[in-house]
């Protein structure tokens, strides 16, 4: 008998305050990285950051209004702060 096991981390929900980005996923994992990580969040207003929907069979998170997106594996979650694009002279 075999018993096939995703070992890719999965949203069941997100939460944003003024300080951090919080992530539960569906093995019972809370992850939470800094707010400053990601710089779009950061600058968005608190309704804009209440706005999001969980993508992917919960492999990722998305703030349409703002452009901003999320996975697990990557990105914040994943441990890797968002960089702010460099100004173009």
């Amino acid at each position: 008998m075999s018993i096939a096991v995703s070992a890719e981390p999965r949203l069941a929900g997100v939460t944003v305050d003024e300080d951090a980005i919080t992530a539960y996923l569906v093995d019972g994992r809370v992850v939470s990285v800094p707010l400053a990580w990601s710089w779009r969040l950061s600058e968005a207003t608190a309704e804009q950051r209440s706005r999001f929907e969980i993508i992917g069979a919960g492999e990722g998170v998305c703030w349409p209004e703002i452009d901003e997106d999320i996975k697990c594996r990557r990105n914040a979650l994943g441990g890797v702060p968002a960089r702010r694009p460099k100004s173009v002279i």
